[in-house]
């Protein structure tokens, strides 16, 4: 049930599906008594979609969700495992080219490459099903698992958790299957908006992780102020931003999240 509503309300808490569904719903109003409000809804609808995809907006958004958590530090040695987000690859179309379909996010995975070799002792467990409302073909896990053995990770290392459609199924999953031990240090790598969300589920499921951020979608604070130069642009960015916003305060107050902004643990 929460899956599906979780689905339901993650459409609507994207902005641009939500203005042109009200600016859709004004159009219909135009031609009946409440013209006045369908024309107002139409309007307002095209500068909300102006002002999210042509000014900072997006990048305001996102950044507080992109700096709260730091570059993981190398300096306090290798972590027993690694655990890796699902979100970076398309199972429909991999499973139907025969392939494996990467998306904007795709430093989740690659980066695995790099870690494996740096730490070959590490477990690597990929955590990532089909997202899909209903019944979707293949699954990242699948194409996941291709993807690592040509990096030439060892199967053995690998553990692959394809059950999951969402992050609270991605830490109860994952840590069924990786079973840390007390003491172990796991590593958590996922797009680095995301990661608030990720660790509090993580710490909710008591599965402690250390944040991995990768896939930033801006350079830092400086990005603050600027300009995007389309509007499809500016609205992806805004529309990312604003889902995870939403997304942290459900989780938190379904008691999915052990905080409603989950931040580092001062050591």
């Amino acid at each position: 049930m929460f899956f599906a509503f979780s689905k339901i309300l993650g459409f609507f808490a994207i902005p641009s599906n939500l203005v042109i569904v009200l600016a859709l719903l004004g159009a219909a109003l135009v031609c009946t008594r409440f013209a006045r409000a369908g024309w107002r809804l139409m309007v307002g609808g095209l500068l909300v979609l102006a002002v999210s995809g042509l000014s900072p907006l997006g990048n305001a958004l996102i950044l507080p969700l992109e700096q709260r958590f730091p570059p993981w530090d190398a300096a306090r040695g290798a972590p027993a495992g690694i655990v890796v987000l699902g979100g970076s690859i398309s199972p429909e179309v991999s499973a139907a080219r025969n392939v494996v379909a990467l998306n904007e996010a795709a430093e989740r995975v690659t980066v695995i490459a790099e870690l494996a070799r740096r730490y070959p002792a590490a477990r690597i467990v990929f955590s990532g099903g089909n997202s899909a409302l209903v019944s979707g073909q293949g699954t990242e896990a699948e194409a996941a698992l291709r993807l690592f053995e040509s990096f030439g990770i060892a199967p053995a290392r690998i553990l692959s958790e394809d059950r999951s459609r969402n992050t609270v199924e991605n830490a109860v999953f994952s840590r069924q299957l990786a079973m840390p031990k007390a003491g172990e240090r796991w590593l958590l790598v996922t797009s680095a908006y995301h990661l608030p969300r990720a660790v509090g589920v993580f710490r909710q499921a008591g599965f402690p992780v250390e944040a991995y951020p990768v896939d930033w979608r801006t350079r830092g604070p400086q990005d603050a102020l600027r300009l995007f130069s389309s509007t499809s642009e500016g609205l992806a960015r805004t529309d990312t931003a604003v889902r995870e916003w939403v997304g942290l305060a459900v989780y938190w107050l379904t008691g999915r999240s052990s905080e409603l902004f989950p931040g580092p643990i001062a050591r």
